[in-house]
C-alpha cells in the first residue's frame, strides 16, 4: 500500500528509500512500514548529502529523519580507529538537554541493532570519567549537549576536525537556554565542507538567521505550520486565581479521571511544591528539574515511561526530552512566557497522530502570556466548563472581551488588573 505525504509525493515504505539491509532489517523488526511524512521528504535529501533545514512539531519522527540516513552513511565504518588521542568522530548531533540526547540515543541504539555502531552519548551533571573512557574506546558517533562537548574538547580527549555529518536537533531550544554562542563555537570548530541537519519545532526570524550561517544551500523540509499545536490535541484554558492552583489542579486530575500526566511548572521550588502536595493526596508523582541528580532524573523519568510513576511534574528542562508515545494529558500548571514553550510542551501529547490533551491554568498575572498563546492557536483554544471546582460559580469579570479571570473581591489589585484596556 502506498502513502502521501504532505507534499502529494507517493512513497512504497521503508522499501523504497536507499537503505542498507541491516538499517532495513532493524525497523522492520521494530514494526515500522512505511516512513511518516518528516521521513519521506527528509531522508533523500539527506542520502543525497544536502543540507536540510527541517520544521516539524516533536512526535513526528524526526530523530529517524536524520538518524536512519546517517546511519546508512556509517555502514561498513561504525567504528573509529582505536588508540587515536584526540578522537576524531565522523558525526556530531547536539541537543540541548541531556534528556533528549538520550532519547536520540535510545532510538539510534534501536536502528542500529543490526550494526556494530559504536558511540558516545556526553553531557553534564555527571562525572566525565565513564564518558571519556567511551570515547578512547573509538566512536564514529557523537551525541552531545554544547556544555560538555566544549569541556571535553579544551580536555583534548575529542577532536572535531574529521565530523562529516553536523546535526542540530531542537535548535530553537538551544537559542532559548542561550547555547547560541557554544554552538557558533562548535561549528567553527568543525570542516567548512561537511553536511548540516538543521531541525527546529519553530521558525523565528533568531532562528532563521542562525540556519543561514550553518547551512549551505539547504532544502527546506516543513511538515506542519510552525508553532501550532498537533490537529488531534484538544487545547482548553482553565482561568483560576493563584492561590487555588493547586487545588484546581487536584481537581482536574479526579474530575476528569486524568491517570497518566505530565505538568509543567516554571520554576523548580514550584515543582517540589506541587510534588508534597499531590503526594500528601495519595497520588503517584515525581519532580523532575535541573536541581536533581542525573541519576534522580534518570530513575524519573523511567518509572514515569514505565508507569510506575502516574504523574510527572517538571519544568521546561522536560519538555523536549521526554518521549512517551501514549501520554494523554499536559497541564500547564504554569503558562509559559513564550508561546513557542506552549508549543514544545504540549508537543508531549497527541504524538504520532494520537488524540491528546492540553489543560492550562491561567490567572490574571498570566494575562499577557496567554493573550500571546490564544493568538497564536486561535478558536483552537476551548474555555473549560466542566470542573466541579466551586471557583468557577462565582462572577468573572472579562478582560479585552475574550479572557476570563476570577475576580478576588480582597485583593484591589487584581481587579483592576482585569478591567479593560481603554
Amino acid at each position: 500500500m502506498n502513502t502521501t505525504d504532505n507534499n502529494g509525493n507517493t512513497s512504497n515504505g521503508f522499501a523504497s528509500l536507499k537503505l542498507g539491509e541491516p538499517i532495513q532489517k532493524a525497523i522492520s523488526k521494530l514494526g515500522y512500514t512505511h516512513p511518516t511524512p518528516i521521513q519521506s521528504q527528509a531522508i533523500p535529501h539527506v542520502l543525497e548529502n544536502k543540507d536540510v533545514l527541517g520544521i516539524a512539531q516533536t512526535g513526528t519522527g524526526k530523530t529517524a529523519a536524520f538518524s536512519l540516513p546517517i546511519l546508512q552513511r556509517l555502514l561498513g565504518r561504525e567504528k573509529a580507529p582505536e588508540n587515536t588521542t584526540p578522537q576524531k568522530p565522523a558525526v556530531l548531533i547536539l541537543a540541548p538537554t541531556r534528556e533528549l540526547a538520550l532519547q536520540i540515543e535510545d532510538n539510534i541504539k534501536l536502528f542500529s541493532k543490526e550494526m556494530k555502531l559504536q558511540m558516545a552519548t556526553v553531557f553534564g551533571g555527571i562525572p566525565k570519567r565513564k564518558q571519556i573512557n567511551k570515547i578512547k574506546r573509538g566512536v564514529a558517533l557523537i551525541i552531545a549537549t554544547p556544555g560538555r562537548l566544549l569541556d571535553l574538547n579544551q580536555m583534548r580527549i575529542l577532536d572535531l576536525s574529521e565530523v562529516k555529518v553536523l546535526v542540530l536537533d531542537e535548535a530553537d531550544r538551544m537559542m532559548d537556554m542561550g547555547f547560541t554562542k557554544d554552538m557558533t563555537r562548535i561549528v567553527r570548530m568543525l570542516p567548512k565542507v561537511r553536511q548540516t541537519l538543521f531541525f527546529s519545532a519553530t521558525m523565528s526570524p533568531d532562528i532563521l538567521q542562525l540556519s543561514q550561517h550553518m547551512l549551505h544551500k539547504p532544502v527546506r523540509v516543513e511538515v506542519s505550520p510552525e508553532s501550532t499545536t498537533a490537529e488531534k490535541v484538544d487545547d482548553v484554558v482553565l482561568y483560576t486565581v493563584a492561590n487555588k492552583k493547586r487545588e484546581t489542579t487536584l481537581e482536574l486530575l479526579e474530575y476528569e479521571g486524568i491517570e497518566d500526566c505530565l505538568i509543567f511548572t516554571r520554576t523548580k521550588i514550584g515543582a517540589d511544591k506541587l510534588e508534597r502536595y499531590l503526594k500528601g493526596k495519595q497520588k503517584s508523582v515525581l519532580a523532575l528539574h535541573g536541581d536533581k541528580t542525573q541519576s534522580t532524573r534518570q530513575k524519573a523519568l523511567k518509572n514515569f515511561k514505565e508507569g510506575k510513576c502516574k504523574i510527572l511534574v517538571a519544568t521546561d528542562v522536560a519538555s523536549r526530552g521526554i518521549d512517551i508515545s501514549n501520554l494523554s494529558c499536559v497541564i500547564n500548571y504554569d503558562v509559559p512566557n513564550e508561546p513557542e514553550a506552549y508549543i514544545h510542551r504540549v508537543g508531549r501529547t497527541g504524538r504520532a497522530g494520537k488524540e491528546g490533551r492540553a489543560f492550562t491554568l491561567c490567572t490574571v498575572h498570566d494575562k499577557d502570556f496567554w493573550r500571546k498563546i490564544e493568538l497564536l492557536l486561535g478558536d483552537k483554544v476551548k474555555e473549560y466548563h466542566g470542573h466541579s471546582n466551586k471557583m468557577s460559580a462565582q462572577d468573572r469579570d472579562r478582560m479585552d472581551g475574550k479572557i476570563k479571570m476570577l475576580p478576588n473581591p480582597g485583593k484591589p489589585a487584581f481587579r483592576r488588573g482585569l478591567k479593560r484596556r481603554r
